[in-house]
């Protein structure tokens, strides 16, 4: 079911400075960069999509704690729902808007489920899908990711 950690995330005081020495000095790619939010996601080893940092700036002492777990996509679509209600863990889609169906990141793209861990950690399921990235289309269901990708 998991076959590793695709990507984890971290605080940082300065996103900016974050991204310049993880990028400078260490070699990371940048994969996208939501200023709304200040996060940035980057790749591990450069564009080779096998692996992710999350840079989250925090200003306020807030921890992010979220760990991504790479899964098959047929795991993802047909199986991990079930399995996470077996567990008495409840998924939930990245908009948590009370949908448990995964959803797509068209930037990257990858489709995804999460869940909480027993001490309220942030997990999640994800799966790199085949296609070019398409981030004009944002986040969105599978169904609506096929349909744009066939057009």
């Amino acid at each position: 079911m998991i076959k590793g950690i695709y990507e984890t995330h971290i605080q940082v005081s300065n996103l900016e400075k974050a991204i310049a020495f993880y990028t400078q000095v260490l070699g990371l790619t940048i994969g996208h960069v939501e200023d709304e939010r200040r996060v940035a996601f980057l790749y591990m080893p450069a564009n080779d999509k096998t692996s992710m940092l999350g840079l989250w700036e925090e200003t306020n002492n807030v921890h992010t704690r979220h760990f991504a777990f790479h899964c098959d996509k047929d795991f993802i679509l047909h199986q991990a729902v079930d399995f996470l209600q077996n567990h008495k863990l409840q998924p939930y889609n990245f908009l948590k808007d009370g949908s448990v169906q995964p959803m797509v990141f068209s930037w990257m793209p990858a489709i995804a489920i999460y869940f909480n861990d027993p001490d309220g950690n942030s997990l999640e399921f994800l799966a790199l899908l085949d296609g070019k990235p398409q981030p004009n289309l944002g986040v969105l269901s599978y169904e609506d990711w096929l349909a744009q990708s066939a057009s």
